[in-house]
């Protein structure tokens, strides 16, 4: 240990390390991570020792897939709530999605608010997305040159007027320019024309909203998204995957070199359209949960590589804009707090490890958004983590949320893994319930 500039050594039985989980002691010398050291190394004259007994020490989560909706529509979610639910979480980076706020982050200057209004809120490190619309090819080299990670679009309506979908000749352009400068383009896949064919029978049926978002509209998009791609060598990644039988597709562009990667989300990992009650909105999004068949499958593409990455799609709205009408109740889901005990109660029953949920929650999100300092315990990364007690359980109580809108999916489903505390840079700032006041930083692409 080198010692000279050590103030912290957590220490546990089980660190999950980009080499596997074992009994470490982690030394942490100004907010960074300064060695991993065996368990019963010597702690430095001066440093503290958390010693974590038998709960796991794993890196914060990267949660790259967040909808804020701050500022503009605040009622729905904010920087102040989302990130205290994140850090509850054991979640110790965001990025924000551009749209669902008023103004969408679709201009510099409109990133300037966002990040205005996100700085003296932010519990956890914040970094956004820009937006990719048929309106604002000229904006997108200046907003990356402004620091976004990247460029959202939707192939089909996004639920606010202000963020419109690009056709296909308006997707080319975009991703061309993108391509241009080295960016990275996140695409909401679903097929406007699928979406229009589909049968549209508005009330309190799961399966009629179902059968409105059929699985060819992903797939169909996610074609026509992979060969944009091939042509233009460009990187895409495919948003919020929830039609397992796009997998094939995937995973031949992925074997022909296409820069692709994929994501999925805790619902449609965890959930199933077969127990979804009808008139239960708190369960719509956009693509929808699927069947249980799918959902096996999603976990195979998970296994073997194919999707990349866990994150939330954390959509919340007010309650009352959650009808009964799945036609017309608003589309999205309220995760993020719930996320990694979601994931491993499910990742754990079908014979996964913590270093597998690690890898898809953290590490990856971590590398797609091209944060070098997110995503694993090794020596130079932040010292940012999450400890787990994975053996416990709880239920989940709406009313115990930290999300604005306490209203969720998961409502009275019994979870594994208990988030004892969060770790932001060496200092706390959630444990056992208790949230620190706000320490988390603004961040911006590696440039």
């Amino acid at each position: 240990m080198s010692g000279q500039d050590v103030n912290l050594v957590l220490r546990s039985t089980r660190v999950v390390t980009p080499e596997g989980t074992r009994p470490a002691s982690v030394a942490v010398a100004g907010g960074t991570i300064d060695e991993v050291l065996p368990y019963d190394a010597d702690v430095p004259a001066g440093a503290r020792l958390e010693d974590f007994g038998d709960d796991v020490l794993l890196p914060g989560l990267v949660d790259t897939h967040v909808h804020v909706n701050d500022p503009g529509r605040t009622e729905w979610e904010g920087f102040w709530t989302a990130t205290r639910a994140a850090a509850a979480g054991g979640i110790t980076t965001i990025l924000d999605m551009p749209l669902n706020s008023l103004p969408p982050t679709t201009t510099v200057e409109n990133l300037r608010t966002k990040q205005g209004v996100a700085g003296p809120k932010a519990h956890v490190d914040t970094g956004f997305w820009g937006g990719a619309i048929p309106s604002n090819v000229k904006d997108l080299r200046p907003l990356y040159e402004a620091g976004v990670f990247g460029f959202k679009c939707f192939l089909s309506p996004s639920g606010v007027e202000e963020f419109p979908e690009l056709d296909q000749e308006q997707l080319a352009r975009s991703m061309a320019e993108i391509a241009g400068f080295g960016g990275l383009l996140i695409v909401h896949a679903e097929d406007p024309h699928h979406l229009a064919d589909a049968p549209q029978r508005p009330g309190p049926a799961y399966a009629d909203f179902l059968a409105s978002r059929p699985r060819d509209a992903e797939n169909t998009a996610i074609e026509g998204l992979i060969a944009h791609a091939r042509r233009l060598n460009a990187r895409v990644h495919v948003l919020h995957l929830s039609s397992s039988d796009a997998l094939p597709l995937i995973a031949a562009a992925k074997r022909e070199g296409v820069r692709v990667t994929v994501e999925s989300c805790p619902h449609f990992l965890t959930l199933t359209a077969e127990e979804v009650p009808d008139g239960a909105t708190e369960f719509k999004c956009c693509p929808p949960i699927r069947e249980a068949a799918n959902q096996d499958a999603l976990w195979a593409g998970l296994a073997d590589g194919t999707i990349d990455c866990v994150v939330s799609d954390h959509s919340p709205c007010t309650t009352d804009l959650k009808t009964s009408d799945f036609a017309s109740a608003w589309g999205g889901i309220s995760s993020l707090q719930l996320g990694l005990p979601a994931i491993w109660t499910e990742a754990r029953r079908r014979g996964h490890s913590l270093d597998d949920v690690v890898r898809w929650m953290s590490a990856a999100p971590a590398e797609l958004a091209g944060l070098t300092r997110k995503g694993a315990i090794e020596a130079g990364r932040d010292a940012d983590f999450a400890v787990l007690a994975p053996e416990a359980t709880f239920t989940v109580d709406p009313a115990e949320l930290f999300h604005r809108n306490q209203v969720t999916a998961y409502a009275g489903k019994t979870l594994h893994g208990v988030v004892r505390s969060s770790w932001l840079r060496g200092v706390r700032i959630a444990f056992d319930g208790e949230l620190a006041e706000p320490t988390g930083r603004l961040l911006e692409r590696d440039r």
